[in-house]
């Protein structure tokens, strides 16, 4: 242990670079919403080779320059290497087994908009789905989505459906990260379209309380 310790204050630069290098991939994780497996695949992937690396006996000196070489080395190996793990490469959807009766086209066509992507068996992944961990991400969203209420499986019982308008009015659907960066600029809708979609929904049966009774 008092060798590691040593050996990480000589390569202290190299420590703070990965340090930082660390917490921004953390934070960017944190707010795209990628899902917690991939902290760890990742983390172990390049941080157990890293360490194993600069804590290992040598003739000369461990530096900055040959920890971050390595260190760098480890992660473009890592993103190599994930691209091999087939979760989020599969990109075929699930029949459709009913939706509501709709209000009106108006207001499937504002759902299709914010919640489709994700609350559906009709997604269209993007081209950036299918590269690691981005795919990884994606895809958890789209199961998480679709477990909690999918509105192309309206034959089955979707309890959660009456939490929709509650969600639009707060704006936790769509949620923050899906029109991030300017993606999914048919999701952000405006506050005219959202007063409409909610009056939509209002009067499609199931969004409401008491209409499955």
């Amino acid at each position: 242990m008092r060798k590691l310790l040593a050996t990480l204050l000589q390569v202290r630069l190299a420590v703070a670079v990965i340090a930082v290098l660390g917490l921004a991939f953390v934070g960017v994780g944190i707010l795209i919403g990628m899902p917690p497996f991939a902290y760890i695949v990742i983390g172990l992937l390049i941080g157990l080779p890293t360490v194993m690396y600069v804590h290992k006996p040598r003739e000369n000196a461990i530096t900055n320059a040959k920890a971050l070489t390595f260190f760098f080395g480890a992660t473009l190996a890592s993103l190599l290497i994930i691209q091999l793990i087939p979760y989020g490469k599969d990109h075929s959807n699930p029949p459709v087994n009913g939706e509501p009766a709709w209000s009106s086209p108006r207001t499937r066509e504002l759902m299709v908009n914010a919640c489709f992507g994700c609350h559906s068996n009709s997604v269209e992944y993007p081209a950036y789905a299918s590269v690691a961990p981005i795919s990884w991400t994606v895809q958890s969203h789209i199961d998480e989505g679709r477990e909690k209420v999918n509105y192309q499986e309206w034959n089955s019982n979707q309890r959660e459906a009456e939490e929709t308008i509650e969600a639009i009015r707060e704006g936790s659907m769509p949620p923050s990260y899906y029109t991030m960066f300017g993606m999914h600029p048919e999701a952000k809708l405006t506050d005219a379209e959202i007063s409409e979609l909610i009056a939509g929904l209002l009067a499609t049966p199931g969004f409401s309380e008491g209409d499955g009774e």
